[in-house]
């Protein structure tokens, strides 16, 4: 069984505060694009998970806890072959592991004959990471809570996007760009809460695209000043920060802006992407793509 496992933007992301379980209070708004990993997902004597990119073979790779935790929700043995071909940037802020957990648990729903509905699901995802409740839909949601409480919000389906993914890398990310933000930096959400009354209204332009991450990313991650600046200098306006970065984003956009920013772009700097985004998807036909 092949899966097709998407990315994600955050148009926003804003941060309320740090919650008494030690997480951050968030509301941000993602939305899937059609950059994606394919998964493919087997009956095995044993589970195993591989991965085109080594260092994310074995146990630390989130599909092989994804496989884990189904299995012992369903009280059986995780006999399963998961391999994983990347092509999201790892690292970009753009939810791949996320995105790769969630297809685990569609497809083994799948090749297990389970018929879990996929708000069940969504309670196993939550227990992997935030964001990966929202995988199992897709489209455009906003996320609050740690990031695990999701509504659904109308997806512009096929709008293009330019997407910059630096060459840089930071160790254990997530927990030290979070580590980096100050209560100065913290918002009430209502530049999000703006953003999702503009999409109910069908408006999806960038005017309240923000990212809580842009007040600590360009301090953490070396090159990013360098190519915000280079493509801000070939399209006149200014990308946004995904996640926590350091992946930057125009939406809307063009292919002629994309070509624009790829000519200008060294390569041993960053590399751009031009996708599209995606609309959210129903119970029976989730976002993520099975063929069998």
């Amino acid at each position: 069984m092949l899966v097709s496992a998407f990315a994600k933007l955050n148009l926003s992301l804003e941060i309320l505060g740090k919650r008494s379980d030690g997480y951050h209070e968030v509301r941000t708004v993602m939305q899937t694009v059609d950059l994606c990993d394919e998964v493919e997902v087997l009956p095995a004597s044993q589970l195993t998970v591989t991965c085109d990119s080594p260092e994310l073979d074995g146990e630390s790779n989130l599909a092989w806890k994804a496989a884990l935790n189904l299995a012992r929700h369903c009280g059986r043995l995780p006999l399963a072959s998961v391999s994983i071909r990347k092509h999201i940037p790892v690292g970009m802020g753009l939810g791949g592991g996320s995105s790769d957990a969630a297809a685990v648990l569609v497809a083994l729903n799948r090749l297990w004959k389970l018929a879990l509905p996929l708000s069940e699901l969504a309670e196993i995802g939550e227990g992997l990471g935030s964001d990966v409740p929202f995988f199992l839909w897709g489209g455009a949601a906003v996320a609050s809570g740690r990031g695990e409480i999701i509504e659904p919000l109308p997806a512009k389906s096929g709008a293009a996007v330019t997407l910059i993914c630096p060459n840089a890398s930071l160790e254990a990310k997530t927990s030290r760009m979070y580590s980096r933000l100050m209560p100065y930096h913290y918002s009430d959400g209502g530049v999000t809460l703006r953003l999702v009354q503009d999409m109910i209204g069908g408006y999806y332009g960038d005017g309240l695209f923000t990212n809580a991450f842009e007040n600590v990313a360009f301090a953490e991650f070396d090159s990013l000043t360098k190519v915000f600046n280079v493509v801000e200098s070939a399209c006149g306006r200014k990308p946004h920060l995904t996640g926590a970065g350091p992946g930057l984003f125009l939406l809307p956009s063009s292919r002629e802006e994309h070509s624009r920013i790829s000519e200008a772009l060294p390569p041993d700097l960053a590399r751009a992407y031009f996708v599209r985004t995606l609309g959210r998807h129903s119970e029976t036909n989730p976002a993520i793509r099975l063929e069998a």
